[in-house]
């Protein structure tokens, strides 16, 4: 079995923390080739390369954000220790690191991470960006996993994975309206004001086109791209609002809003998207386990 060498771990996290040669070779008052050849020692004996240039970046490989990970493990047990023993005792945590796009649903993401909520023994990190930003930081391995609405492409250069995690149907949500006739849809849409997500939406693109079909141009009271902005207009403008259910789940549970009127032939799909790796985390291989639903399932919550 082999023996690991800890000065050399100790290195590379420097290293590794630092982003630069550089300044970790200052930092632990090394000449810079001395610690690259102390790199080079730690990768050999690891078996993999741990950092690969990109541009002028020094970028973690998948086998050093790994290695990382366990590298902060053990460093941080070793501060545990000392904590221990002087009398102030630290628990360990096991990470897992998330990225949303922007616009998902809040109610969503809490759904999917719900297992994990409130576990002392985990660490979530939740970031929030655009569909581009966040799979060059899965790309990178800085991320385990992307949750989205929109299935991420795949080619051989970058080999994403798509787990379809559920369909949302999709309804015309508002206020309450006892003295008025139910709603028709797509007909009441002629006079009715509507909020709507942008144009850079699944739903808004499908939407468009069932209306377009039926020859109605609708009365936009907003377009907006984020979902929580969404929700909360939709609880203060009259007229109705475009939405999956989920997102206005507690105003519905409540009756500030009301369903006025699903539209079967318009779904939202759930994505967790992830990249190859030889090393999967463990914590996002359960919840995946555990969202895998026959492919008939049309409904979350």
């Amino acid at each position: 079995m082999k023996t690991l060498n800890f000065n050399h771990l100790r290195y590379f996290w420097a290293v590794a923390h630092e982003g630069s040669l550089t300044r970790a070779a200052e930092r632990l008052n090394l000449s810079q080739s001395a610690l690259s050849v102390q790199i080079q020692k730690l990768e050999h004996q690891m078996g993999h390369p741990l950092f690969e240039r990109v541009g002028k970046r020094l970028v973690l490989t998948e086998a050093g954000q790994i290695s990382l990970d366990y590298a902060d493990t053990v460093f941080k047990a070793g501060d545990e220790l000392m904590g221990t023993l002087d009398g102030r005792p630290l628990a360990s945590r096991q990470v897992l690191r998330v990225g949303a796009l922007t616009t998902l649903s809040r109610n969503f993401q809490l759904e999917f991470l719900r297992p994990l909520v409130g576990r002392t023994d985990v660490e979530l990190i939740v970031r929030s960006g655009t569909t581009r930003d966040l799979l060059a930081q899965l790309e990178a391995h800085a991320i385990d996993v992307v949750l989205s609405n929109s299935a991420a492409p795949r080619d051989a250069r970058a080999p994403f994975r798509n787990h379809l995690l559920n369909q949302q149907p999709v309804s015309l949500v508002g206020r309450p309206r006892p003295d008025k006739p139910p709603f028709r849809f797509p007909d009441d849409l002629r006079n009715e004001p509507i909020l709507l997500p942008s144009l850079d939406s699944d739903i808004r693109v499908g939407f468009d086109r069932l209306l377009d079909l039926a020859g109605i141009r609708p009365i936009i009271l907003a377009e907006v791209d984020d979902m929580a902005m969404l929700r909360l207009l939709a609880r203060e403008r009259e007229g109705v609002t475009l939405v999956p259910p989920i997102v206005v789940r507690d105003e519905l549970e409540s009756e500030v809003l009301v369903e006025h009127c699903r539209i079967p032939q318009l779904t939202e799909s759930f994505y967790a998207i992830i990249q190859n790796r030889r090393f999967p985390n463990q914590l996002l291989g359960d919840l995946l386990t555990r969202y895998a639903r026959p492919a008939t399932s049309v409904c979350i919550g």
